[in-house]
């Protein structure tokens, strides 16, 4: 048999075949929507919008509080190539924050480029955000405290969320955004910052992910990944209260979370901005691990956050 041709090699990510085949390495895996017995956290999945197959899993604790509850939209890493929100690891994951937080989550299953490049998952993300108010599913219309509405994310996740919470800025949803969660945030630009300097070869694979995602005349200085360029929207125009920013010591994005806060302290914007750093983890070591102590307190810090909104 003839071996099939690769023209983009996306380690550690995926290939794609000249064929048009998409060969995924990572973030394939499928947990269904359970009882977690670990968590007594329900789940389940639901369609938001079929034009586009958009979906959704809905995690409620139970036995359900009998007070409405705050509504978080969760939005997955991977770069925006791989991943979901059935992925295993983020489902254990979310499984431990909606017990520590006792919230109710949407976690939003955003098309993934090559085969949908950006802005795609900006765009299924906004709909999900707009679907909330108005959606029929009974745990939200149940639950849901519109009063306490967050956006949180992951890497790819969190740099969603950022750009959800500046649109917001701009348009009356019916509800206002009380938070943001922005957990080691996926952002980057052409010139190094800080202890990016110090490995160019990294540097330049980075550089390679984002570039695939997004072929941009501006590549990694387009203000979808970096949000400190000239022309990108000011920080004052996020529609969301309180923001906090989780960043990790060893990771290569550790910079660009730390500028994030910083930019977000220096600016205009109402509301209270905070930094939560772990030292001695590297990138979404708490999807890796959920258990561990370093993970633990992560999840305990973001679950505080919430709970004092």
């Amino acid at each position: 048999m003839e071996a099939k041709i690769i023209v983009h090699d996306v380690r550690p990510y995926l290939r794609v075949y000249q064929d048009g085949t998409v060969e995924r390495l990572l973030g394939t895996g499928f947990a269904p929507p359970s009882l977690d017995p670990s968590t007594a956290v329900s789940s389940k999945d639901i369609l938001l919008h079929p034009e586009t197959a958009l979906s959704a899993r809905l995690y409620l604790p139970t036995p359900t509080p009998t007070a409405k509850l705050p509504l978080v939209l969760y939005f997955h890493g991977g770069a925006f190539c791989i991943s979901s929100s059935a992925d295993p690891n983020y489902h254990s994951m979310l499984n431990n924050l909606v017990r520590r937080a006792s919230v109710l989550l949407v976690s939003v299953d955003y098309r993934l480029a090559p085969e949908h490049p950006l802005p795609a998952a900006y765009h299924d993300s906004w709909s999900a955000l707009l679907s909330l108010s108005s959606s029929p599913d009974p745990w939200i219309a149940q639950h849901a405290d519109f009063n306490r509405v967050f956006l949180a994310g992951d890497s790819a996740g969190a740099n969603i969320a950022h750009h959800l919470a500046i649109r917001a800025g701009r348009r009356e949803l019916g509800f206002q955004i009380s938070g943001a969660l922005m957990v080691q945030p996926y952002f980057w630009g052409e010139e190094a910052i800080g202890a990016e300097r110090e490995n160019p070869v990294f540097k330049a694979v980075v550089d390679g992910w984002w570039r695939f995602v997004c072929p941009s005349e501006r590549g990694c200085d387009d203000p979808m990944i970096n949000p400190f360029v000239e022309g990108a929207p000011g920080m004052e125009g996020s529609g969301c209260g309180r923001v906090l920013v989780c960043v990790a010591g060893n990771d290569i994005l550790r910079e660009r979370g730390r500028l994030y806060y910083k930019v977000l302290c220096e600016s205009k914007r109402e509301g209270k901005a905070e930094l939560f750093e772990t030292e001695g983890e590297d990138h979404v070591f708490h999807i890796i691990d959920p258990t561990s102590q370093n993970s633990t307190d992560l999840l305990q810090r973001c679950a505080e956050f919430i709970n004092l909104g």
